[in-house]
């Protein structure tokens, strides 16, 4: 049997806000509601930015709004809620939980045979700072990992994997603001010492992405609301619609991205079990690289000198 979870994120209820078609969110919501009593899934997963925040007041007015939008989907399901960067910029964590009636501390959960590890690390934007990942929520993690007895599924609402942001709206130009840029490569370096099956999913940059690295699949899903995947023209997109499915057996994970900017993933767990070569030092400091270089630049030359 597989562990079946639904998953959305980057709901971004509030006004439209460049892309994001915010003023869609709760109709939006409505079908992940009707998609969660179709497909039945054992929990859901929310990653995140629920908002596109304004001011103290008013955002604690929003994220009301989108806690009473999943009422219907808790009586389906078990929902886990992480927050992003919009819930955070003018409300506290104890100001969320108090709106969505649970604790948003790091957790784990087992569950058909997968542990799943809510990350969730402090989204906070500091002006001037960017992101940063505390030291207590590595810890927890390096913890959890070393501990780890059965494959893990890690959720977040920030990416770690560092891909590449060419071509997005947000983040080409924006790359730092993507990730934890201080920390992103430490996290990396924890999840190669994983002993388990390891994979991570995460939203944040509003578009679908799988980034595999050390044989650990890093997944991002698309926004709920975006609009910058659906045409060429500034402003004439319709929000896609995105939420996902991830089913999770014993062989593989299978993910999947319904709406307008839909994805298909499969990944057979043996994979997501493999650590890769570390990476070669630079060719400039590698001897053989440099015997190499200097044999065919001698080559070269001797071609050249025939000329």
């Amino acid at each position: 049997m597989a562990l079946k979870i639904a998953i959305v994120t980057d709901i971004h209820h509030g006004k439209d806000a460049e892309a994001k078609k915010g003023s869609q969110a709760l109709q939006l919501l409505d079908g992940f509601a009707a998609f969660v009593a179709a497909e039945k899934p054992d929990l859901v997963l929310d990653l995140g930015d629920r908002i596109s925040d304004e001011d103290p007041v008013t955002d604690l007015r929003l994220e009301e709004e989108v806690s009473a939008a999943f009422r219907p989907i808790r009586s389906l399901a078990p929902v886990f809620h992480i927050c992003g960067n919009h819930d955070r910029d003018f409300l506290t964590i104890k100001q969320n939980e108090a709106i969505l009636g649970q604790s948003l501390a790091n957790i784990t959960l087992d569950a058909g045979g997968w542990r799943i590890v809510l990350f969730r690390a402090d989204t906070l934007i500091r002006r001037p700072g960017g992101f940063t990942c505390p030291e207590s929520d590595l810890d927890w993690l390096a913890r959890t990992i070393a501990d780890a007895d059965r494959p893990l599924l890690i959720a977040s609402h920030v990416p770690v994997s560092g891909h590449s942001q060419i071509g997005n709206y947000y983040f080409e130009n924006n790359p730092d603001s993507s990730t934890y840029p201080r920390e992103a490569a430490r996290t990396r370096a924890l999840l190669r010492g994983a002993r388990v099956p390891t994979a991570w999913i995460a939203g944040h940059v509003h578009w679908n992405t799988l980034t595999t690295i050390d044989g650990v699949p890093h997944m991002t899903q698309q926004s709920l609301t975006e609009s910058f995947v659906m045409s060429g023209e500034a402003g004439a997109g319709e929000a896609c619609g995105a939420y996902g499915l991830l089913e999770l057996t014993r062989d593989e994970l299978h993910w999947r991205v319904f709406g307008a900017d839909a994805l298909q993933v499969k990944v057979p767990l043996q994979q997501m079990a493999r650590r890769w070569y570390p990476g070669l030092p630079p060719f400039a400091e590698n001897p053989a690289h440099r015997e190499r270089t200097d044999r065919i630049a001698a080559f070269q030359a001797s071609l050249e000198a025939a000329e």
